[in-house]
């Protein structure tokens, strides 16, 4: 099954550096919630769908770290059925038993520069208790506008 971690650039060097991605937090894959909302999706459309929710769990992230650059990271991923499961209270959210080593990484999906102003733009509001509900939703759909450049995991040492 392919997944998708939600990640910063800080977080993707300390899962290089361990050989591993970390099993914390939720990841997203094509669920059978994900297949529900989005009916009339293709396979390939699905994988969008649930890479889409990785980035914009990876905003959540960014807001949590003060010190990592305003650029969405989320990496695919190969498991085994058996060694995720699925969060019956998010769509697409699936929880893994445990970490996942480089060799089953298959690529990840990173902002480039183009990006820095929305993702810095939704990142503050984030971080801001006091911002209205419909400025931050519109701030993360701004960052939805902004494609996820791809990387070959030989690439990821060079970001």
């Amino acid at each position: 099954m392919r997944v998708y971690l939600p990640a910063t650039v800080p977080l993707l060097r300390d899962w290089i550096a361990a050989d591993a991605a970390s099993a914390a937090g939720a990841a997203y894959a094509v669920t059978p919630s994900l297949r529900e909302w989005y009916r009339e999706g293709d396979a390939d459309e699905l994988e969008y769908a649930a890479s889409s929710l990785a980035a914009v769990a990876a905003l959540d992230l960014l807001a949590a770290d003060v010190d990592a650059p305003a650029r969405r990271v989320v990496l695919a991923v190969d498991v085994d059925d058996a060694d995720c499961s699925p969060d019956p209270d998010e769509r697409g959210a699936v929880r893994l038993r445990s970490a996942v080593p480089v060799s089953r990484w298959a690529s990840a999906l990173v902002d480039d520069d183009s990006a820095a102003a929305s993702v810095g733009a939704a990142v503050t509001l984030l971080r801001d208790a006091t911002a209205p509900p419909d400025d931050v939703d519109f701030a993360r759909r701004e960052t939805a506008a902004a494609e996820l450049g791809w990387y070959a995991v030989q690439e990821l040492g060079f970001l």
